[in-house]
Formats: structure tokens, sequence, C-alpha cells
């Protein structure tokens, strides 16, 4: 018996070597844990439940071949003055598998801090039930200026309105004025803990709210947490996936895909008035029938329509290559 449990021993140890061996030979293959997750029914979440080892070749092949036309439609991009700079981060989530491009590039999220600002509300009605119910009176306008892409709907002067309807709102139709009265209502400190606790370094929105403070792996974790049901309970997740699921801005991620694929996705527009730059970046889940995908994409340019398409042609990509 010690014999075979020598012998098991080693075994293992040298599995684990080759394990090792493989992934310094090849750094791109980075993701070779299946994810097993909990089936319960649920629209939008899909809770991780362990990991396994499940080494997929094929898997890995198909994401190196997004990456890799993707990075050249980026330099052509670049060269044709389309874009200034971007930044793309994709998983599958089913298998693990997922590559960054330029993700270290720091960007300005303006409407993207919408989705941390409503995890931070519905992490505050676990604690305590009745917040949502509560109401804020909107009794003056904010300037709208900065805003190129307006709400649908507007919050009229004089009305008071539910926290869940101004959480509804701000996540739809991205309405700027539903945000500022959801960020004054607040108590910031619960506001800034969950970039905290998901080890997101914000330091720099201290001198610099409107620059750019925040990478897109980093912006990216916000949708993995609500995928996975990891941070916020299930009922919450999925609650918020819905709302995101419901924005009516469709010029980015989704106009490329058929119109009745799910797709549960935040935008988020910059335009510097004092320059020509401008930021457009779309993030979301994709829920490709048994294949569903996180893609996120920010981008730097000087004009709102170029980048759009550029998001347009880069979901479609990924897209294409999944189907």
């Amino acid at each position: 018996m010690k014999l075979v449990h020598k012998n098991y021993l080693l075994i293992t140890v040298f599995t684990l070597v080759g394990f090792l061996i493989g992934y310094l030979l090849h750094p791109s293959q980075t993701n070779i844990f299946k994810e097993i997750r909990n089936q319960e029914g649920y629209t939008f979440i899909n809770p991780l439940l362990e990991c396994e080892y499940n080494f997929n070749p094929q898997s890995q092949k198909n994401t190196q071949n997004i990456k890799n036309e993707i990075s050249t439609f980026i330099n052509q991009s670049l060269e044709d003055k389309n874009i200034f700079a971007a930044s793309i981060y994709f998983r599958d989530l089913n298998n693990g598998p997922s590559f960054g491009i330029n993700e270290e590039e720091l960007f300005s999220p303006a409407s993207l801090l919408k989705v941390p600002l409503m995890i931070a509300y519905f992490k505050e009605t676990e604690h305590s039930p009745g917040v949502l119910q509560q109401s804020i009176l909107f009794d003056q306008p904010i300037n709208q200026q900065e805003q190129n892409i307006k709400p649908e709907k507007e919050l009229i002067i004089g009305e008071e309105y539910s926290i869940e309807e101004l959480i509804k709102r701000m996540i739809i139709y991205s309405d700027n004025e539903a945000y500022e009265l959801l960020i004054n209502n607040i108590d910031i400190k619960n506001y800034e803990k969950i970039f905290t606790d998901l080890g997101i370094d914000i330091s720099l929105a201290k001198n610099n709210p409107g620059g750019n403070i925040i990478n897109i792996k980093d912006y990216a974790s916000f949708f993995r947490i609500l995928y996975n049901a990891s941070y916020l309970n299930k009922e919450m997740s999925e609650q918020a996936l819905d709302l995101l699921s419901q924005s009516t801005y469709k010029k980015g991620l989704v106009k490329p895909l058929p119109k009745d694929l799910l797709v549960a996705h935040k935008f988020g527009e910059r335009n510097y008035l004092t320059s020509q730059d401008k930021q457009l970046h779309d993030c979301g889940i994709i829920y490709l029938l048994n294949k569903p995908y996180l893609l996120c994409i920010m981008s730097k340019g000087s004009d709102f329509d170029l980048l759009s398409k550029f998001i347009q042609n880069t979901s479609h990509i990924v897209y294409k290559h999944l189907i």
C-alpha cells in the first residue's frame, strides 16, 4: 500500500509539473479550467460553484482567433484615425477562456459608474428592506450639457420618485439626473466600498472625477459578480441584470446582433467640452444560446459616430466566431 501511495504522489507531482510547463510554454492559454455552475432556472445569473481542469484546445484556439482579428482591426482603426485608443475584454462564461487587449489603459467610465451605484443600493437593500421604496424629491434640474446621448424619458421637476424607479431610469435610460439624485442620497462610503471590496483602485477619481480613472478589466468585474451572484444575493443579481437587459441604447454592442438575442449591458460616453476628445464604451453579457460571453469595449476618439461603429464592428467580430 505504501508503494502504491508513493507512486500516486509521484504521478500527481509529475502531472502538476506538466501543467506548469504547458502554462509557461503557452502563456496565451491562461484559462484552462471549466467553470461548474448551478443551474436553477434563472434568466440572467448562473452562479459559479467550482472549477475543474478541462483544457480545451479548440476553445482556446477560437479565443485566440478572436483576439487576433480584433487586434488587427484595432490597428487598422488607429491607422485610419477612427479611434485614438481602445481596450477590449472578453470572457467565455461557460469555459473560462478570456483575453484582454490594452487592458491596463485608463478611461473615463462616465455613465458606466451607474452600475456600481445600482449594486451599492441593492446591497443596502439586502440588509435594510424597504430602501427601494423610499422617495426622493426632484426639485431642480442638473446641467445636461455633457450628456450627448439623452434619456428617452426625463424626470419631471416637482415630482417625487422612489429609489427603485430612479434606479430603473438611471440604468434603462442612462438618466444623469436620476444618477445625481441617487448618488447624493447614499452614504458615499457604501458606494466606495463596492470598489474596495473588488480591489478596484479609484483614488484618481478624488482629484479628477471626470478623468481617466479605471481600466477595462477592473470594470468588467462588476458584470462578473452579477452573473456569478457572488456579491449580491441571487435575487438582487438577477434584478440588476434584468434592468441592464432593458437598456434603450442600441448603437453599440447590440447593433450587429440578432434583435431577439438577450444582452445585459451598459454604455458610457464622455464629451470633453474643452477639446475634441470623446470616449464611448459599452460593456455587457451577451446570452448567446449555450455560449454566453462577457464583452467590454472602451474607446477614445474625436467622433461619436466613428466610435460607435468601432464598437459595433468589434462586437460583430466576436459574435461571428461564436455562432
